[in-house]
Order: C-alpha cells, then structure tokens, then sequence
C-alpha cells in the first residue's frame, strides 16, 4: 500500500509537467485509482487551493471526474475554456457538457462567460451550451443573441450552434438572414449561408440573398452560397 501511495503521489506531480502524452496517462491513472484512494479529491482540492490558476486544470480536470466538483473547481475548469490549445479547450468542453446534465449550475457558469469571459471562452462556452440538454430555450436564446457578439469568431460559433436548431422560428430565420446580409466578416457570412440552408423552411428573401451571394467576388463565399442552394434544392420549392 505504501509503495501505491507513492504511485499516486508521484501521478500527482505529473499533473504539472508540460508532455501531453504523459499527462494524459496521469490523467486516466488518478481517475482510476481514485476509489481506492479517498483522500484523493481532498489532496487535489488542496493543491487546486494553493495554486488555483488555470494552469492548474489538470487538477481540475480530475477532480471533476472523481468527485462533485466545488465552486473553484468549475471556475478554473471555465478558465480553461480560453486555453491555446485546442485539445484542451475540447477535453473541457466535453466534460463540462456531461456535468451540465447532471448540475444545472454549470449552464449558468457558461451564460455567465457569454457575458463576461474572453472571446475564446464565450466561443468554446456556445459549443457547451450547443451540446447541453437544459434549458433548451434560455440557450436558444443565448445563441442568437451571440449573433451579435463583437468577436467574428464567437458569431461564427453562434452560427454553427444554431444548425441543427429547427426550433428558432421564423424570427430566428430573419436574425440569420440579417447576419448573412450584413455582417462585415465574410466568414461569419460563408458560415451563415450553409447553415439557412440546412435549417429548412426557406424564405424567398433567404434564396434570393443566396443567389445574389453566388456571383460575389469573394472564391469562399460563393462556394459557400452554391453550397447552400444545391441544398435548398433537394429541400424543394421556396417558403413565402
């Protein structure tokens, strides 16, 4: 037993060096070994205590996945959700959709991001909200409204959010048709055309804004409003 103790202790120093490969295995190991050991979670509280920064997310990331996960857990695990790198961003993100179905306050976490987080968090937070099975129309809502969002690429992860979204109505139709018209960032435009196009239901307005978009000048664009057109054609004639 002792000899494990010190395995377990020495998992936990792994938690802070910088080999992906490595800290994944210790990652895994310390969520396996966690019901034998009890004082795991309160060990890994301590530590995220002492050093609660987001540097420290492996701790968090662990706990979240061996114990109901505090207050401080959750905002360095939020914290997390502006990382550089991406495989992290996403491993957070795919935790953090699994709890949300089992504690409420972690959807009120990622509205609070929408509001205040860094662009790469409120980004990474609709991608949570997307996949998150509560409050369907408090997050329907927080997506459009992230249509809005000063940050082209939060739009453009708002946009892609509301693809499969049938639910959003005629209004919701009209916010993406606006985007698609005016948006000054031509990849929030190229994203928005395909995904008018996969909602269904389209309007003469929407066909006609794509159809004057597969002449622009913009390669991308078009291809993108071609895209969507060919689309709108299998889904047969035009709604008034």
């Amino acid at each position: 037993m002792e000899e494990e103790s010190r395995r377990i202790l020495s998992l936990i120093h792994s938690l802070h060096q910088p080999d992906k490969r490595a800290l994944r295995q210790a990652v895994d190991a310390l969520i396996s070994a966690a019901p034998a050991f009890p004082h795991l979670a309160l060990e890994l509280e301590r530590l995220l205590r002492d050093k609660p920064g987001p540097e420290s997310w492996p701790v968090a990331y662990v706990l979240a996945h061996i114990s109901s996960p505090s207050s401080l857990c959750l905002r360095v695990l939020g914290e997390t959700l502006g990382a550089t790198d991406p495989d992290i961003r996403w491993a957070v993100v795919l935790l953090l959709v699994r709890l949300a179905k089992e504690d409420p306050g972690i959807v009120d976490l990622l509205f609070d991001l929408l509001k205040s987080g860094a662009p790469i968090q409120r980004r990474m937070a609709l991608y949570c909200l997307r996949d998150t099975e509560a409050e369907e129309r408090a997050i329907r809502q927080a997506l459009l409204d992230s249509l809005r969002d000063p940050d082209p690429l939060v739009r453009v992860a708002a946009v892609n959010s509301l693809k499969n979204r049938a639910d959003i109505g005629r209004d919701g139709l009209d916010r993406l048709l606006d985007v698609f018209l005016r948006d000054a960032d031509l990849r929030v435009r190229r994203a928005t055309a395909l995904v008018l196009a996969h909602l269904g239901a389209p309007t003469g307005e929407i066909r006609a804004a794509l159809e004057d978009a597969s002449a622009s000048r913009d390669p991308h664009l078009k291809k993108a409003a071609d895209a969507a057109r060919a689309l709108l054609q299998k889904k047969g004639p035009a709604h008034s």
